[in-house]
């Protein structure tokens, strides 16, 4: 008969201490370890859930993701129409020179402004409209939304609507972000206040110190067919100083490349996005042109200067 083993016993972790003595202690049971939770990894996952959401509506900035997938928030009309936008005023050194420039070439504009600009030179902004500019809203402070803040963006636009329809006399209808970083709170910052958001398809990058008249020509050029939508500066308030200069300068030629490419140059209003149009800036050019937006060739093709680099 074969004589049972016990078996061994099991190894119990001690604590020992180099100046305790070799007898007379009983040995220490150290203590289980800490069993880690999941708790720090899902409330990273919930941060990076809720930045996801709030700036992956800003990929919409992209040019040729917005032209192809977001056409009306690109800015795409009528396409025998341009839309001709400026940012970031008013200005009461600049914006008073494009509004002379603008009746010396009878067309009428839409301006994206900050409200506190409106607050601080309402007269600029009130002339604006009276001349029979659309005014738009541009946001309350020329900002990047890098943090979600909904309530902020919902007070801010609709505060900013408030002093556009305050000097104007007229509710607006278009919101454009600062720097077209369209974040999913602004974006339902400005269904709330009853505007509609829209970006552009073509710039003139007349913020930068190099511009030049023909540089902005070039660039607006390279990227406009008929139906579109052009950003332009009538103020330096958030770019290089004087840069404005460069886009007054070129705007003569601006209007009539689209001009001789058969397209009339308005205001949104008139742009066909499928809101209804204010009699106050119906304000259309002798004839109708039936320009297809597939079959116009951009106003490069015309001779202009090659697009900058940038």
């Amino acid at each position: 008969m074969s004589r049972e083993t016990a078996p061994a016993p099991v190894p119990v972790p001690v604590s020992t201490s180099a100046s305790a003595p070799a007898s007379g202690r009983r040995p220490t049971i150290a203590p289980p370890p800490v069993r880690r939770t999941a708790a720090p990894a899902a409330a990273a996952l919930a941060v990076t859930a809720v930045a996801g959401a709030h700036i992956v509506p800003a990929a919409t900035w992209l040019p040729g993701l917005r032209r192809r997938f977001f056409p009306r928030l690109a800015g795409t009309g009528h396409p025998g129409h341009v839309a001709l936008t400026f940012d970031d005023g008013p200005d009461p050194v600049s914006t008073p020179l494009f509004l002379d420039a603008l009746d010396a070439l009878m067309v009428r504009a839409t301006f994206f402004v900050l409200g506190e600009s409106v607050l601080r030179h309402p007269e600029v902004a009130r002339e604006t409209a009276r001349r029979g500019h659309e005014l738009a809203v541009h946001g309350w402070t020329h900002d990047r939304p890098w943090l979600p803040a909904p309530a902020r963006d919902a007070r801010e636009v609709a505060r900013a609507a408030e002093a556009v329809a305050d000097v104007s006399g007229l509710r607006p209808r278009w919101y454009r972000p600062p720097y077209g970083i369209l974040t999913s709170g602004r974006w339902a910052a400005a269904r709330r206040a009853g505007l509609r958001p829209v970006l552009w398809s073509a710039w003139g990058r007349d913020w930068t110190p190099d511009a030049t008249p023909g540089s902005v020509r070039g660039t607006v050029g390279a990227d406009l067919r008929g139906g579109g939508t052009v950003l332009l500066h009538d103020t330096d308030r958030v770019a290089a100083p004087d840069c404005w200069k460069a886009t007054l300068d070129a705007l003569p030629a601006l209007v009539a490349d689209c001009r001789r490419a058969g397209l009339r140059v308005g205001p949104l209003a008139d742009h066909g996005l499928g809101a209804p149009a204010s009699d106050s800036f119906r304000r259309r050019a002798e004839g109708s042109f039936r320009t297809s937006l597939t079959a116009l060739p951009s106003l490069h093709s015309h001779g202009q200067h090659p697009r900058s680099a940038g």
